[in-house]
């Protein structure tokens, strides 16, 4: 049986055997997750959030999870390259840092131009 893994805010979704990890699953799907460890749990670059009620859909926190998110566990937050599905679920992944970063410059440039061409 498969289950069912959407990645928002992209809201894309594909169906996967338990047992795969988070990671994967968005790989399969088209979903950029960023991390440089490949999947070791040492970058901890890879944090998605589970949306409320649905943590038990993954399994157990890996120990390796719980030494490096401590306290966002219970939070929801869990590294995609260590949570395994076990159930449907929908996970929120965050933007890039560095593709955060350039977004926020372009609209501050944007802005400027804006308020210079009114001025």
């Amino acid at each position: 049986m498969q289950e069912a893994v959407t990645f928002l805010p992209m809201n894309k979704s594909i169906k996967v055997k338990p047992g795969t990890t988070l990671l994967h699953a968005a790989r399969r799907a088209g979903v950029q997750i960023t991390t440089r460890c490949d999947g070791k749990a040492a970058c901890l670059m890879c944090k998605v959030r589970v949306e409320q009620g649905e943590s038990k859909a993954l399994l157990p926190p890996t120990d390796a999870e719980k030494r490096k998110l401590g306290r966002l566990l219970e939070e929801g937050t869990r590294l995609s390259c260590q949570a395994k599905v076990r159930g449907a679920l929908s996970v929120h992944v965050p933007e890039d840092p560095l593709k955060a970063a350039i977004r926020k410059q372009l609209e501050r440039q944007q802005q400027e131009q804006d308020d210079d061409w009114f001025v």
